[in-house]
């Protein structure tokens, strides 16, 4: 029996290496970006939200923003990378703070008859046990007026998704079956809660789509079980890969540094300091952020 994430297909699909060191040779890597802390945070701070919602608790805002600044403390470590350089760890820690006022004021007092949060899935692909997708649904809300579930989902990435690529978006469609299998044949909608702009964004799936989703995943997943090589694939997402510092394709970048700190080379206002540091990237896209108990490193 094998089991998959949606962020662990997603891994094979945009770098192959990247999937074998994660998933085949189980390179563990600490470090993690400022990017996953912070969605990270805010996840963990919208779900105590919504706990205290569900005991009757309805905490204010100094509460949620204090539960927030708490909890970014005592799991902040120095050893979190910032890819950006011209941003700083307190520009995050207060774009999380902007997330959780604007989404507290727009949805207060949160009476949407949320069923569950971090809701765990499973999905058997092949009903045979061969295949199953496992995941993590943010929170769950039965709309008792329309009598139809929810699936919501928060995101803290900049740039908003266009039309087509929502329609095509997997991770909440899969999740969508799981609920389908536990609730029956009940009307589902999801919703992406974009944090940064402050909207939501709302989509369905019909019954057909789901099942040619479901053989998409198979085939996918048969191709990755078959799969002997394991290519790196250079992207933009490299300046956030937790690999990038033993990834064959920036060997120069790392030879070219132990070159000049053994020589004790100047490197200032050089091309060749940039190179140095792998981890920097003054680019201004960045990855879309998900973070959740499936792949807590995860920001591909």
């Amino acid at each position: 029996m094998a089991i998959y994430s949606h962020s662990k297909l997603s891994t094979f699909e945009q770098c192959r290496l990247r999937y074998k060191y994660r998933h085949i040779d189980k390179i563990k890597v600490i470090e993690t970006t400022i990017e996953a802390f912070l969605g990270k945070t805010v996840h963990n701070t919208l779900e105590w939200l919504y706990i205290q919602v569900k005991q009757n608790k309805l905490p204010t805002i100094d509460e949620l923003i204090n539960y927030y600044s708490n909890n970014w403390t005592e799991n902040y470590k120095d050893s979190i990378k910032i890819v950006k350089q011209n941003f700083t760890t307190k520009d995050y820690f207060n774009k999380g703070i902007k997330f959780i006022i604007d989404y507290y004021f727009k949805h207060k007092p949160f009476n949407d008859n949320t069923l569950e949060v971090e809701k765990k899935i499973i999905i058997d692909l092949n009903k045979d046990g061969k295949y199953k997708i496992q995941g993590y649904i943010d929170r769950l809300v039965h709309d008792l007026e329309k009598d139809q579930l929810e699936i919501h989902d928060y995101k803290t990435a900049n740039s908003l998704p266009t039309k087509e690529k929502i329609e095509k978006d997997r991770q909440l469609a899969l999740y969508s079956i799981a609920i389908k299998e536990l609730f029956g044949n009940k009307k589902i909608i999801l919703i992406w809660h974009y944090l940064a702009h402050n909207q939501k964004i709302v989509s369905q799936r019909t019954n057909k789509q789901l099942e040619e989703l479901k053989k998409e995943i198979t085939e996918l997943i048969d191709e990755i079980e078959s799969t002997t090589k394991f290519p790196p694939n250079k992207t933009i997402l490299c300046n956030w890969c937790e690999y990038k510092s033993i990834c064959p394709l920036f060997a120069h970048q790392r030879k070219l540094c132990e070159f000049q700190n053994k020589n004790n080379l100047n490197q200032e206002n050089s091309q060749t300091k940039e190179n140095c540091n792998l981890n920097n990237s003054n680019q201004e896209q960045e990855p879309e952020i998900k973070n959740n108990k499936e792949e807590m490193l995860d920001i591909w």
